[in-house]
């Protein structure tokens, strides 16, 4: 709904979601600038700008943007910025030409927004494969048509040898009740979720009908579509920045490394 009412405002530019990293010098002063009173009737603007377009738009989050006169909104899944007067709205990529990426990078408050919705997933609806003692875990939002997401999980072992821990979450992206969200829901189902993942990502045939159980597929899809998934895989690790979609092993190794050590980490390709 919300793409369709901004495409319509402000020429169809398509909302995306980014990589994300940790939050620069620079946009720490930006943020810092603002009083408390003054961040508190920017997010009011920002609300009623929202509200004005539609009444019906549920906005998940406002905070600072990572440049200034701006608060940065999730609005059902979907990051714009509105301006602190609440007279102007932008979608898509913002770049930061001095640091050469887009800005939504610099942003540590949608990360940590991000954050929280990821970590209400219980550890035990996650399909998890994991070294015995990691030293990064991931949560990737997956499903088991897509290619990128296959070829990942070939190589499931060789990102655990880079002591990378991969949980899964469900994100049927054709939908939910659509065959693919069928899939999901045996994989979930199956007795034993691991071997089922891997025989449906190797493109075997899964029954999807049979004995009912209780499943996160659809929550986790939920989930996925409030933190900004626009694609599978999508890969986060565990303070809520997107590292990217696809990448290989030693490739994701060094991403989390550098967002370790505060570094900018490459967004991946999909």
């Amino acid at each position: 709904m919300l793409r369709a009412i901004l495409a319509a405002l402000v020429g169809g530019l398509s909302l995306s979601a980014c990589a994300q990293a940790p939050q620069s010098a620079a946009a720490t002063a930006v943020t810092a600038a603002a009083s408390p009173a003054d961040a508190a009737a920017a997010e009011k603007n920002a609300r009623e700008a929202l509200k004005a377009i539609n009444p019906e738009l549920e906005v998940d989050y406002v905070g600072p943007a990572p440049f200034a006169g701006f608060r940065e909104v999730v609005v059902t899944g979907q990051l714009v910025y509105v301006s602190d007067d609440g007279n102007y709205l932008m979608q898509g990529s913002v770049l930061d030409v001095a640091n050469r990426m887009d800005a939504a990078q610099a942003s540590v408050g949608l990360a940590n927004y991000r954050k929280q919705l990821i970590d209400s997933i219980p550890h035990g609806e996650r399909i998890v494969f994991a070294p015995p003692n990691p030293v990064y875990t991931i949560s990737v939002f997956t499903d088991v048509e897509c290619g990128y997401c296959r070829k990942l999980h070939e190589q499931i072992a060789d990102y655990n040898k880079q002591g990378i821990a991969v949980e899964y979450l469900a994100y049927p992206r054709m939908g939910l009740g659509s065959e693919d969200h069928k899939k999901m829901i045996a994989v979930w189902c199956a007795a034993d979720p691991k071997l089922a993942m891997t025989e449906a990502k190797a493109g075997h045939k899964l029954a999807t009908g049979g004995k009912e159980c209780t499943n996160p597929v659809s929550k986790e899809y939920d989930i996925g579509q409030r933190v900004g998934v626009n694609g599978t895989p999508a890969i986060f690790n565990a303070e809520g920045y997107q590292v990217g979609g696809y990448l290989p092993p030693e490739q994701l190794r060094a991403a989390l490394d550098k967002l370790a050590a505060g570094r900018d980490a490459p967004a991946g390709a999909r």
